[in-house]
């Protein structure tokens, strides 16, 4: 007797629960005394750093604008840049540093290009921070505009600091900067509100709600549209993702764009530069994932010397599914000579979970395991970043280390005496790429 084949169209009793995630704009805020919300940044911290932008503008001095590579940082130094000028600082003052490939801000060959430039005062956009001597090493002025997870201590001896990462919800950069801005003079909202939502939608995404306690962005939709602005996003975001990290191209097309995003979107460079990424996410994005030996980490490895690995990690942090899994990890190899450079995100099936999942404390904890000697040889630029986004640059042999600590391509082989085993599993892993889709439910189709 033949066995009659399954109803195709049945349901699948794997079939997850959808992962409902509130609106970001709904986000409990932190509320002061007086029951208030503090947003987008500690009120000191804001009224401090408007004080600093005035008097930088009357004060006619050499000043440098350090925003970093994406576009929120751009549209950051953009919005800044706008607001100096409006207040009287003459453009023949203001000096753009853009940190080269792989750098950041404190590294010494950064602080020295700074300094050669002597400028009194200093801004920095979006780069996050942490303690360091001051960037220049004669008397001047520094403020750090960020969003970055940070404590009170981790900025620039002598600097001034205004940080949205202890409001939630966290506002962006951009969105920090417009809105420390916007009152200092009645030109801003208007010229840069567009600046705003193209530096937010590029950190947050685009579909974003602009409600309370975000401002009201509707006159700036009406005037342009949400695909333009969406599409400008990723032709800023590509030239810093290119091998040869083509920023200035960026920033000198934001800058130079009075109006409004139409003439990105007819920017050649621009679109060149988003072709180029495009074929190198599409070569890499295949890669099937390793899991740790708890199932918490899944670790895609590319070598690319462009920056893909982000996007990648943003793709399948929304693909991936289990009960188990905690941070999406997609490693490049390719991108520095002699190093790895990683991002994390966190998979939409974790990110409703109680408590959230804070990736910094999680690689940190990860570092840890292996002794106090992996997380000094980690280094700064280890586990930086967002609590839902983080990452770093690490020597290759640090990351193979960390990697051995997590146990990637090992498999538990059950407890003994109250501890964790484990072993290398010498056939092929268990837990792959197929398997976990098998197992939810959900294909590869449409997985770009």
């Amino acid at each position: 007797m033949k066995r009659s084949a399954p109803a195709l169209n049945a349901t699948s009793k794997s079939k997850k629960a959808r992962v409902e995630i509130p609106d970001y704009h709904l986000t409990s805020s932190i509320k002061d005394e007086n029951g208030n919300p503090i947003w987008p940044a500690p009120n000191d911290q804001m009224e401090k750093a408007r004080g600093f932008i005035v008097e930088c503008a009357k004060a006619n001095q050499k000043t440098i604008i350090c925003p970093d590579k994406d576009a929120d940082g751009l549209t950051s130094g953009v919005i800044l840049l706008r607001t100096l000028t409006a207040l009287g600082l003459s453009k023949d003052l203001i000096d753009v540093h853009l940190v080269a490939k792989g750098a950041a801000v404190a590294d010494e060959a950064e602080r020295e290009a700074i300094a050669s430039k002597e400028p009194k005062y200093i801004f920095i956009l979006d780069h996050g921070s942490r303690k360091t001597p001051p960037l220049v090493p004669y008397p001047h002025k520094t403020l750090v505009i960020d969003h970055h997870y940070a404590t009170e201590s981790d900025f620039p001896d002598g600097s001034e600091h205004v940080t949205a990462c202890n409001s939630p919800p966290v506002a962006t950069t951009s969105l920090l900067t417009y809105t420390l801005c916007s009152p200092l003079h009645p030109s801003i909202s208007e010229q840069c509100s567009w600046l705003c939502v193209i530096g937010t939608h590029g950190d947050l995404g685009s579909t974003i709600k602009w409600e309370p306690p975000f401002p009201d962005m509707s006159e700036t939709f009406k005037t342009h549209s949400k695909k333009a602005l969406n599409d400008a996003v990723s032709l800023i975001n590509a030239p810093r993702r290119t091998p040869a990290y083509d920023v200035a191209t960026a920033w000198i097309a934001l800058a130079s764009a009075s109006d409004g995003p139409a003439p990105l979107l007819r920017n050649a460079r621009l679109h060149a530069a988003r072709r180029e990424v495009a074929v190198e996410v599409e070569r890499c994005t295949h890669t099937a994932p390793r899991f740790s030996g708890d199932a918490r980490v899944a670790v895609f490895r590319v070598s690319s010397a462009a920056q893909v690995h982000p996007v990648i990690a943003t793709r399948w942090a929304g693909h991936l599914r289990s009960a188990k899994l905690e941070v999406v990890m997609v490693a490049n190899d390719g991108y520095l000579p002699g190093r790895v450079n990683f991002s994390c995100r966190v998979p939409k099936c974790a990110r409703a979970r109680v408590p959230p999942v804070n990736l910094i404390e999680t690689l940190r904890a990860i570092a840890e395991g292996g002794g106090e000697s992996l997380v000094e040889r980690l280094g700064e630029s280890f586990a930086g970043g967002h609590k839902e986004a983080s990452g770093g640059i690490v020597s290759k042999e640090c990351f193979e280390e960390l990697m051995s600590v997590m146990g990637v391509g090992e498999r538990p082989t059950g407890k003994k005496d109250g501890e964790n085993k484990r072993s290398v599993d010498k056939g092929a892993q268990k837990n792959t790429l197929m398997n976990y889709f098998a197992k939810s439910g959900q294909g590869l189709k449409g997985v770009t």
